[in-house]
């Protein structure tokens, strides 16, 4: 004898309605349908850099090198430097040479966050899930630069606390200092990944736009040193002041120059910059086949 098989599970089939005023019925799916927003771009682009390799090693690099140069960097002046000559002295700005050479892994994830959907292939997905363009554009913008601003914040004031407890000649920074040294330069390097992010919309291949953006980062400072001609010295005056080292340097009162930035001028400086060149690969991005 056959064994009776259980009853099938009873699905919401189509219907088949006719509107008022019109001859035939229309189509009426039994799937609701979910009008998509931010919301689910931003979601979308949190579980991208989330589980792609790239960003694990990319922030793990970053935290290594902030870190481990920082306390390497304090433990060395712990070891050689007398109170006195510590006396005075701020130990927060001895956490800069870890962050500059992090500055490369962020640049790094930054244009990885645009432009390796354009290498792969899967920008085609993306754009057929969200086809509004900018919303793309927007959520991967904000998702990145929370994920940056926060591993970024989190290494300085580890590497800001335990600097001020090895180096005991040195002084208490003020208020002031600590915001610039820990939230001022954390928001820095985030608006400096998220141009890289933009630059690497516009550019759309990862080694070029990460190419522009390390050269963007060292070559302004490398052109001045060179510069021995005395009718240079404006220009090479200039890009001291405004190359990105100065500029990282500035929030810890370490300046390469007596004149041009000081407090939080770098910040406004990257915030117009990133704002600009995010207006233009937004505009591209409108205009432009994926």
């Amino acid at each position: 004898m056959s064994t009776p098989q259980p009853p099938m599970p009873q699905t919401a089939a189509p219907t088949w309605q006719a509107a008022p005023g019109q001859p035939y019925p229309t189509y009426t799916s039994p799937i609701p349908v979910v009008r998509t927003h931010l919301g689910h771009a931003l979601a979308s682009e949190w579980t991208k850099i989330r589980s792609v390799r790239s960003t694990v090693w990319t922030l793990g690099v970053f935290v290594a090198l902030v870190v481990g140069i920082g306390l390497a960097v304090a433990a060395l002046i712990a070891a050689n430097a007398s109170q006195e000559s510590l006396a005075g002295e701020s130990p927060l700005p001895f956490g800069f040479f870890g962050l500059l050479l992090g500055s490369i892994c962020i640049i790094t994830l930054g244009v990885l966050t645009t432009a390796s959907e354009y290498g792969t292939g899967m920008i085609r997905t993306t754009m057929t899930a969200c086809p509004t363009r900018g919303r793309v554009l927007a959520a991967k913008s904000i998702v990145f630069f929370a994920v940056a601003f926060t591993v970024t914040l989190v290494s300085a004031v580890l590497v800001a606390l335990a600097d001020v407890a090895m180096l005991d000649g040195a002084r208490e920074p003020s208020t002031e200092e600590w915001l610039k040294g820990t939230v001022g330069v954390s928001l820095y390097l985030a608006l400096l990944g998220l141009l890289s992010l933009v630059v690497g919309s516009v550019i759309r291949h990862s080694a070029g736009a990460i190419t522009i953006m390390i050269g963007l980062l060292l070559a302004p400072l490398v052109i001045a040193l060179f510069m021995f001609a005395e009718s240079l010295q404006d220009l090479q005056q200039a890009l001291f002041e405004y190359s990105i080292p100065n500029q990282l340097g500035v929030f810890y009162a370490q300046s390469l120059s007596q004149s041009g930035l000081d407090g939080w001028d770098p910040l406004w400086i990257m915030l117009g910059v990133t704002a600009a060149v995010f207006a233009g690969a937004w505009a591209l991005l409108e205009r432009r086949d994926v």
